[in-house]
């Protein structure tokens, strides 16, 4: 976007120059952020949280300067086209919100999220929830007073103010409805999914996988999958994430010699997360309308690239003779049988990240409906394992009593206050299945295009109807613009079927 307005419109001008100065400044805050879940050795902790609340500070006072006040509302009455008002627009949502908060609770957050995350590596491994609760305690009360002034702020409830941060427009009444829907019908599809998978024959891998070669791997799919190596990188992390800017994204996988799956997996999909921002826009970069749309448009990247593309038959034939040239000629790497693991139904993953497709949305739904009431203040941090335990049980038949590691303590999002997030990343499986039937209708010969090593016709067109149109819709009109209507989970189902029943 030319930050340089017309004559006539000063205060749009002086609106998208105080965002491009923002900008400049959460470009180096993400590098910062990368760092320090990457690269930072352990004593740098608490030197780097305090350098990172400091900058956090400086980012809301810009945010929340009386400047943008007033260009805002000249803006809003100047003679501004379409993109301009959508960009005022987001601007609006985002100073609202900036507003609400004061910048001591910002700095107190980023702090306790940074002491409680630090801890969290090592109290995972150690099954230590009795010394990680005083941390996420003090991260749950801190995420409250936030969701308390946010909802003060929009009239929404506490829960939904957090879940608009991540899910413009989103509610938990709709977030009801939803999962409502997929409880009623996923748990039976799963298990005539095992059922009928019982029959089926597979060979497992067998390791060990040296990190080396896991690595040679990942970065062959990643280039096979379009990401640009002149615009970012990939390093390991404990926790696979994605960070930086357009002009230089960070992704991050993680390498367990005891299996290459889950980092091939892990690796696509921080790739689909990727190159949804290496394909915004540059004419509108450095303004809020040239941002991804949202979280859950976000995640229907990365579940477009994991799960929609790299787990076709067509896109596994790709990487059957990849796998048997790193690791060797074997069964495992046959393409039938590579599909088969790939489409495997265990549902006995204790493990979000590693669970099966058709059961993941149920760990998701378990994660809503403790963090919901905890954000409300109708539990306490002290509930979680029991509530945690329970709903395991009904949803999963799984057991997880005492077994904190692969259980309540397994995700990073409570550490570091993100409450609100884990719908999206249903949602966005929602979302990918719905691309992902515009596509083939798009592109009927899709299968045998993506077979012969050309995925480009599903790159065209998440390029043309998501990549390229950043923030200039909300999400509804963005959803029905690219594929006829807004969010229909019937795509969902209709994937599931056709890939686990048929």
């Amino acid at each position: 976007m030319d930050t340089a307005a017309p004559a006539a419109k000063p205060a749009y001008a002086e609106l998208t120059r105080l965002q491009l100065q923002i900008y400049r400044f959460r470009h180096f805050a993400s590098m910062a952020y990368w760092d320090r879940s990457s690269m930072m050795p352990p004593k740098g902790n608490e030197a780097r949280a305090a350098a990172l609340a400091e900058l956090e500070a400086h980012i809301h006072r810009l945010l929340t300067d009386r400047r943008q006040k007033d260009a805002l509302a000249a803006a809003e009455q100047e003679p501004l086209d379409e993109l301009e008002r959508a960009n005022v627009r987001e601007i609006r949502r985002e100073w609202r919100a900036a507003t609400a908060l004061p910048e001591s609770l910002v700095q107190e957050q980023l702090l306790a999220s940074a002491r409680c995350e630090h801890a969290w590596r090592t109290q995972r491994k150690a099954n230590d929830w009795a010394g990680f609760l005083p941390n996420v305690r003090e991260v749950m009360r801190l995420a409250r007073e936030e969701a308390r002034l946010l909802s003060e702020s929009s009239g929404l409830s506490r829960y939904d103010a957090m879940l608009d941060r991540y899910e413009p427009g989103m509610t938990s009444a709709e977030l009801d409805r939803l999962f409502g829907d997929l409880k009623s019908w996923l748990p039976a599809l799963a298990a005539k999914a095992k059922q009928k998978q019982a029959r089926e024959n597979r060979v497992d891998p067998t390791g060990p996988f040296p990190a080396s070669k896991q690595r040679e791997v990942s970065l062959a799919v990643v280039k096979l999958l379009g990401f640009d190596f002149d615009a970012g990188r990939l390093d390991e992390s404990a926790h696979p994430f994605n960070g930086g800017v357009p002009e230089d994204i960070r992704m991050t996988t993680r390498y367990l010699e005891s299996t290459c799956i889950d980092s091939l997996m892990s690796t696509i999909h921080e790739t689909g997360h990727a190159r949804y921002e290496q394909n915004l826009p540059r004419e509108w970069l450095g303004q809020p309308v040239g941002r991804a749309r949202s979280s859950a448009i976000h995640e229907s990247m990365s579940l477009a690239f994991e799960m929609q593309l790299a787990r076709s038959r067509a896109f596994v034939g790709l990487l059957a003779p990849l796998l048997a040239r790193t690791y060797g000629s074997h069964p495992a790497f046959e393409a039938d049988n590579l599909h088969r693991l790939f489409t495997r139904v265990k549902g006995d993953n204790l493990i979000r990240v590693a669970a099966d497709e058709c059961t993941y949305p149920l760990h998701v739904i378990l994660r809503y409906e403790i963090e919901r009431p905890l954000i409300e203040g109708e539990i306490e941090c002290e509930d979680i394992p029991a509530l945690w335990d329970a709903k395991m049980r009904d949803y999963l038949d799984l057991d997880t009593r005492g077994n904190f590691e692969n259980g309540c303590m397994q995700d990073v999002h409570w550490s570091e206050g993100l409450v609100g997030y884990f719908p999206t990343y249903t949602l966005g499986a929602m979302y990918a299945a719905q691309w992902f039937a515009a596509i083939r209708r798009a592109n009927p010969d899709l299968d045998q295009r993506v077979a012969a090593g050309d995925p480009s016709p599903a790159f065209d067109w998440i390029r043309a109807n998501i990549w390229s149109q950043a923030r200039r819709w909300e999400t509804p009109e963005l959803a029905r613009r690219a594929s006829g209507e807004a969010l229909n989970p019937a795509h969902f189902r209709h994937h599931l079927e056709t890939r686990y029943l048929s």
